[in-house]
């Protein structure tokens, strides 16, 4: 009865290390350097400089067939703002909710505010 049980356990422990082995399913976002690009933002980084590297992470993801994460046509479009170039912004606000319909509410927010002059 013993050895049965320590076999049991034992098939168990192996089911339970196999599973914990299997690699994750591809994401269906291309991250890139979002991540660090936003977390620079908030540590002051050139807007300017964030960017050129957004633009570029851009141009990648599209060339590899993937889309950007939730929020990046956002955040593009504050820096854009930041940056003093109003004609983007709106631009990357309409993609956002093009591509993400739950952000629309937000989007349209900030694109009346835009409208309004608000940057």
């Amino acid at each position: 009865m013993k050895i049965k049980f320590i076999n049991a356990l034992a098939v168990a422990l192996a089911a339970f290390a196999l599973v914990g082995c299997r690699t994750a399913p591809p994401s269906i976002y291309q991250w890139g350097s979002y991540e660090p690009q936003l977390n620079g933002h908030f540590k002051g980084e050139s807007p300017i400089q964030q960017i050129v590297v957004m633009e570029k992470h851009l141009q990648t993801a599209s060339t590899h067939g993937k889309q950007v994460p939730p929020g990046f046509h956002a955040h593009l479009g504050m820096l854009y703002s930041i940056a003093g170039r109003p004609d983007q912004v709106a631009a990357q606000f309409q993609e956002e909710k093009r591509l993400f319909p739950e952000s629309e509410p937000y989007m349209n927010r900030l694109l009346e505010t835009l409208g309004k002059g608000g940057h």
